[in-house]
């Protein structure tokens, strides 16, 4: 490992200590288990890949830099987005199992970014130095799956819904509680967001401007207000 390398990975020691995986690790602490966890960064521009369908895993990934999108395209091409991936979030998690098996969606950076990689081997071993730290790391993970499934069940219950009214008042009523205010702002932009309900993007234009026609709701962009 080269000596930017490390510089590189201990730049972003004061962010991992803010997230999940790290909550409770003292950023020393952090900077000492890189090497045992196995730590690398990697960087992605926009539109690239950063994991493809079919690949396996053998690393948790965090990011560190950027934006990235959970995305299924099938055959003919329709996409599906299945998640957005925020600085300090953690993925890969799903595979960590020795037979999950291959990686079933592609992650794509949707602008410059960059991730560190954790081998989960070594996250789920005690280390030969006996980290003080690493069980809470393990028990963080815990954590971290356990809120990933939660966010899961959710997307399901915006899926659940049969038209594409419903499935929209299911996210935004969903995304004003957690943001507390009936103005506030989504992670998507129009075909994102089609995308991530599954419909059609006309359809789902078309309905955004019935609601606003009759008084539910006023947008712009990606920022929206409930009334």
């Amino acid at each position: 490992m080269s000596a930017e390398r490390v510089k590189n990975m201990k730049e972003f020691v004061c962010l991992l200590k803010n997230t999940q995986l790290f909550s409770g690790v003292a950023e020393e602490e952090i900077e000492s288990m890189l090497s045992c966890l196995g730590a690398r960064v990697k960087s992605f521009c926009k539109g690239e890949y950063v994991l493809r369908q079919g690949e396996y895993l053998g690393d948790i990934i965090v990011l560190v830099e950027g934006k990235a999108h959970i995305q299924k395209d099938d055959y003919w091409g329709n996409r599906s987005i299945l998640g957005q991936i925020t600085v300090g979030e953690m993925f890969g998690e799903a595979y960590v199992a020795p037979e999950s098996g291959a990686v079933l969606n592609d992650v794509v950076a949707i602008e410059n970014s960059t991730f560190m990689f954790f081998d989960v081997k070594r996250i789920i071993t005690t280390c030969s130095s006996a980290c003080r730290f690493h069980s809470m790391v393990v028990q963080n993970m815990f954590f971290a799956i356990s809120e990933k499934n939660r966010k899961l069940v959710q997307k399901l219950g915006h899926m659940s819904k049969r038209s594409t009214r419903e499935k929209l008042i299911s996210y935004l009523s969903e995304e004003a509680k957690k943001q507390n205010s009936s103005s506030f702002t989504i992670p998507f932009n129009r075909q994102q967001l089609a995308d991530f309900l599954s419909v059609d993007r006309s359809a789902m234009s078309n309905e955004l401007s019935k609601m606003r026609d009759e008084g539910l709701l006023e947008f712009n962009k990606n920022k929206f207000k409930l009334i």
